[in-house]
């Protein structure tokens, strides 16, 4: 039987986050994203049957300035990838992980009964999950 704390993704995941409107320009977006401190922006639903979406720094940069797009004029929703694959907040750090390997992503929104809660990303699981296990164990030793 193994002494392991199991880590949920509540545990590690990063409650700051920013939420924009597709409409928004990547312009603007960029400047949220700075003032936030934030490395990728959730996609606000447009409405209750709607889903939400997300758009990372690296999307800005494969999709608008490698293709000399205008970031005044391109907006938010024309580059975003929607639905954002999202985990809940009870999910095993170690199913998370393994969610974003199959998926090819390395964050994801934290939602719970239709609200965001926060951000999680590899370096959370990592960074706030394992070291903590190894930093518990040796502790207890």
């Amino acid at each position: 039987m193994s002494n392991r704390i199991k880590k949920r993704v509540r545990d590690v995941m990063m409650p700051t986050f920013a939420c924009v409107d597709g409409l928004t320009t990547i312009e603007e977006a960029i400047r949220i994203a700075r003032h936030e401190q934030v490395k990728a922006l959730i996609v606000n639903k447009r409405d209750d049957d709607d889903e939400f979406g997300i758009v990372l720094m690296n999307d800005i940069a494969k999709k608008v300035l490698s293709l000399n797009r205008a970031p005044e004029r391109t907006n938010v929703y024309e580059i975003m990838t929607k639905p954002a694959l999202s985990v809940s907040p009870d999910m095993n750090v170690k199913y998370c992980a393994r969610l974003f390997e199959r998926f090819g992503i390395s964050r994801a929104p934290v939602i719970e009964r239709g609200e965001v809660l926060g951000m999680v990303s590899y370096n959370n699981i990592v960074l706030n999950g394992m070291l903590s296990d190894v930093e518990s164990n040796s502790q207890v030793d």
